[in-house]
């Protein structure tokens, strides 16, 4: 689940909220108070709606396949469209809220994500599904940066901001938790159309909340003009061409055009990007903040962690439905336990950090995984959930809420207050970035094991998938134990004192 960029902070020379109620008669301060309650539930229902969409199609990825007769590959593009749109626009979508308004940009991200989600739940080709989730991402790469910065800039005192940030927070994990869940009722009950509907009747009833409880307030100098357009389209398209051309190899040799020539452009396209970040006025990456160790190596350890994880759940969703034969809510109950698990892991590195400081926990946390990952590749055809699957499924879970925390602590240790929600938020875009990629990576390689294996043993398509499925599980644990070795060049900090 993508984690919140790191809170901005007030604005100088803005007076204390304790200040400023002094002065109020007692009626404008329940009504203040009665705003900010439904600013906090608008926010929060918003990320909510985010967060659940990154995870609530995996379990109906077989359904839409069926009935949209899509190909392996367009099957990895319903979950990468929506990654790339996000994890590519995320930064830019920070900026927004900063220069449109908070209101703007909220609404205008709001909006498009629900008209996506209305358009993906019609659609009747496996193109018009990918063009609407990527769209989805899009929004939501501009309203999830939005609902922080509406909790920051309603919520002033430190004790309501900390109790509003928890509520927020808690709403991001129960997102992810109940993501695979919710996506399995519907996909069984109502059908996989459902698991993008749902959004259409709570986006417009938030828009509709927005409109009467958000106040408009005022943009910053520039508007528009300061968003580094350039460096978002050259970066969104350059990973997208990479992930085209990894995914072609599904069919094509690496010799065809239709793999070299993405690539090749894609490699292009990142090289301009960089070439733009060193020019522009206003960039959406300053180059000289990622010369900072302790950030550069944590998005690297985010980077191996996104891509191994983000492939396991797609991964373990196609082999409880199309090996084990479970139905889509089975599928998605089983992987209740593993967001359980990153939860507990988050919980536990929140109260470690402060007495460890974040390396040794970046480190066990991906060790663990690894451990998880290698055990998780021995699925085979005749396995079961009990004894094959929830153990390693828990251990590599764990091990990602683990490291998660300590991550963007690493990254944002040492940092201006004033890039502090940049170097957040690039902990959260590498892990999208990482994640687009290792699928797309990952998912190749199944396809290939299992290729083969079909031609040696003909017919055995069950056990040409799990062999697929288990080594793309155990290259998984390469880029988790590399992410282990990088975690070690994170800088050590001195433990806080606890007297």
């Amino acid at each position: 689940m993508p984690e919140p960029s790191a809170p901005p902070t007030t604005r100088p020379g803005a007076a204390p909220a304790s200040e400023r109620h002094r002065t109020e008669a007692p009626g404008r301060t329940a009504r203040r108070t009665g705003s900010a309650a439904a600013i906090l539930f608008i926010a929060c229902a918003a990320q909510f709606m985010v967060i659940l969409d990154v995870s609530i199609v995996n379990v109906a990825l077989p359904s839409m396949r069926a009935e949209l007769h899509l190909s392996g590959a367009g099957q990895q593009w319903i979950v990468n469209a929506y990654t790339l749109g996000f994890a590519g626009l995320l930064l830019l979508g920070g900026r927004m809220a900063d220069l449109v308004g908070t209101r703007r940009a909220f609404l205008a991200g709001l909006a498009a994500f629900t008209a996506a989600s209305l358009a993906g739940g019609l659609a009747d080709s496996g193109a018009l599904l990918i063009a609407a989730r990527a769209v989805q991402g899009v929004g939501g790469a501009v309203l999830a940066p939005a609902t922080l910065t509406l909790i920051m800039t309603t919520f002033t005192e430190p004790a309501a901001r900390t109790r509003a940030m928890g509520a927020w927070s808690a709403v991001m994990a129960a997102g992810g938790a109940a993501g695979a869940v919710i996506g399995g009722v519907l996909t069984e009950y109502a059908g996989w159309r459902w698991v993008l509907f749902v959004n259409v009747p709570i986006g417009v009833a938030l828009l509709a909340a927005a409109l009467a409880f958000v106040p408009a307030g005022t943009a910053g100098r520039g508007g528009l003009r300061r968003l580094d357009l350039p460096g978002a389209v050259s970066v969104t398209a350059g990973l997208t061409a990479l992930v085209y051309g990894i995914i072609s190899t599904e069919t094509h040799g690496w010799g065809s055009p239709v793999v070299w020539a993405p690539l090749t452009g894609g490699v292009l396209l990142l090289l301009a990007f960089l070439a733009v970040e060193s020019r522009v006025a206003h960039p959406l990456v300053p180059l000289r903040i990622l010369r900072r160790r302790s950030l550069a190596t944590a998005n690297l350890v985010v980077t191996g962690l996104g891509a191994a994880s983000f492939a396991m759940w797609f991964l373990l969703s196609l082999y409880f439905q199309q090996i084990l034969g479970y139905s889509a809510v089975t599928a998605g109950l089983c992987f209740l336990p593993g967001s359980l698990s990153i939860i507990a892991g988050a919980q536990l590195a929140t109260r470690l950090v402060p007495r460890t400081g974040p390396r040794p926990l970046l480190f066990t946390g991906m060790v663990i995984s690894t451990v998880g990952f290698v055990w998780l590749s021995g699925i085979g055809a005749d396995g079961s959930y009990a004894t094959d699957v929830l153990a390693p499924f828990v251990l590599a879970t764990f091990g990602t809420g683990l490291a998660m925390m300590p991550a963007t602590v690493a990254a944002t240790s040492g940092t201006a207050r004033a890039e502090a929600g940049l170097a957040s938020g690039l902990v959260n875009t590498s892990r999208q970035v990482g994640g687009a990629l290792g699928l797309a990576l990952l998912a190749t390689v199944a396809s290939h094991v299992t290729a083969s294996h079909l031609t040696s043993h003909p017919g055995d398509l069950q056990s040409a998938l799990a062999s697929g499925y288990g080594r793309a599980l155990l290259i998984a644990a390469v880029f988790t134990a590399c992410a282990a070795l990088m975690a070690l060049a994170v800088p050590g900090t001195t433990r806080k004192s606890t007297t």
